[in-house]
């Protein structure tokens, strides 16, 4: 089954200034991901993401690598409430 689901994820490393929030929405838009992501004041990336079950482990899978520049350093992933985003921003 491959009902939907929401999780939440922080990104460590060097995660900032490297274009993983716009290169995230980009993924998320295109496994059909809704929800957003934003930088956090202790460096890290914070996102919270809505969908299949099964895009989300792909989507997941992706921000354990990030975009070209970045060095993640730990991925921390935990279930959540669905929240019926809209789409997927980026702050």
């Amino acid at each position: 089954m491959n009902a939907n689901a929401h999780v939440t994820i922080r990104i460590r490393g060097r995660v900032q200034g490297v274009l993983f929030r716009h290169a995230a929405k980009r993924e998320a838009e295109t496994l059909g991901i809704t929800g957003f992501v934003r930088n956090e004041s202790d460096g890290s990336v914070y996102i919270e993401a809505e969908g299949k079950r099964d895009a989300l482990r792909t989507f997941t899978d992706w921000c354990r690598k990030g975009p070209m520049f970045a060095r993640v350093d730990s991925v921390e992933i935990r279930n959540g409430t669905i929240k019926h985003f809209p789409d997927f921003r980026a702050s």
